[in-house]
């Protein structure tokens, strides 16, 4: 059964209808919970068609409409087609959406490139740097595709738990991207009654918020686990906050992009919510659990767990003082007592509260 006609969105009004309408098909490769509710959510307003690693997931998406393994529960759009064929999900596609994790994305697109035209939008939902190289999504995307076009390789991110947004409660989230007609393009393309997009061209920023998030996330849940309360998480977002900016900062990101949406709505988000993966670690490391037991358990990946190394080394060779990050990084590689985390964040010498956030 081929996928069903709807309707198309209007494209944004800006004079340059050929560019800035949304594409019409869309491969959103990678079908865990955030790839698949993005292909949820774009399907009743493009030619969506999903893939998925596991042939028995992409059988029993296409026929249940139903992904039982990391959304379940959740009923899928009936157009929506899956399938483990990547050459397929991508030659076909006026615009790509890759929900691969961070530490598979090289592989993955690596496989896909034959199929990419160097035109076409390619946007990331992964939210990491990539372990030995220190980059992040995008450029990982710019290094496996050399030829293709930096400005429309974009990332979407902000504070967007996937069943959350599958369920249809209202979301906000950016779309940053170089190009101004590419960012119209996708805003029209992901914008509905429910998720609202923003554009931002600060790439840079918009990247390292999202993958730092994830490390302060651990954090947070750590001193939930402890037994720590509301004043403490406070404490640990807004000091997390400053870390996520120095670092951001650092690498060319615009101070204003932290207190936005991939910044802090992101961060609140990460670091408060039950659902979150990170901050379930966390809260698992708090209680006295074992990393190796606690990650065996999940289906889906907690990002901070693998980027929290890469993300130190980056600011080690930026300079930039984390100190949060630096003692989640102790918990998880060195061995470090979780209940060291708190009392040695508050023994830290005595500074003003904007010392090294400028």
């Amino acid at each position: 059964m081929g996928p069903a006609t709807r309707d198309r969105p209007s494209p944004v009004p800006t004079g340059r209808d050929a560019v800035t309408a949304p594409p019409g098909r869309v491969g959103v490769v990678g079908a865990g919970s955030w790839g698949t509710a993005v292909a949820a959510l774009l399907a009743p307003r493009a030619e969506v068609t999903l893939w998925a690693r596991d042939p028995d997931l992409a059988r029993r998406i296409d026929e249940d409409h139903e992904n039982s393994q990391y959304l379940a529960g959740i009923a899928l759009p009936e157009q929506l087609r899956c399938t483990a064929t990547l050459d397929a999900v991508c030659r076909a596609a006026d615009a790509v959406v890759l929900g691969v994790p961070s530490h598979g994305l090289r592989g993955v697109l690596d496989q896909a490139r034959p199929a990419l035209d160097a035109d076409v939008p390619i946007v990331s939902l992964a939210k990491g740097i990539e372990r030995g190289t220190h980059l992040r999504m995008t450029e990982v995307v710019a290094d496996v595709l050399p030829d293709h076009r930096r400005d429309r390789i974009a990332a979407l991110t902000g504070p967007n738990l996937a069943r959350e947004v599958a369920e249809g409660q209202p979301a906000a989230s950016v779309v940053a991207v170089p190009d101004p007609d590419t960012a119209a393009s996708l805003q029209a393309l992901f914008m509905t009654t429910t998720f609202r997009v923003y554009t931002n061209p600060d790439v840079v920023g918009c990247e390292i918020a999202g993958a730092l998030k994830n490390v302060i996330a651990i954090a947070a849940g750590i001193a939930a686990g402890l037994g720590y309360g509301d004043n403490t998480q406070a404490a640990l977002i807004t000091r997390g906050l400053a870390e996520l900016a120095r670092l951001g900062v650092a690498l060319g990101g615009d101070p204003l992009t932290f207190s936005g949406l991939a910044g802090m709505g992101d961060l609140v988000a990460t670091c408060t919510s039950p659902r979150s993966r990170n901050r379930h670690v966390g809260v698992e490391l708090g209680r006295g659990r074992p990393l190796d037991d606690i990650v065996s358990e999940m289906n889906m990946v907690a990002e901070g767990v693998k980027s929290t190394e890469a993300v130190l080394e980056l600011a080690a060779l930026h300079q930039v003082e984390m100190p949060i990050a630096t003692l989640v990084g102790a918990v998880l590689y060195d061995d470090r007592r979780p209940a060291d985390l708190v009392p040695a964040l508050m023994l830290r010498e005595a500074k003003a509260e904007l010392h090294g956030i400028r």
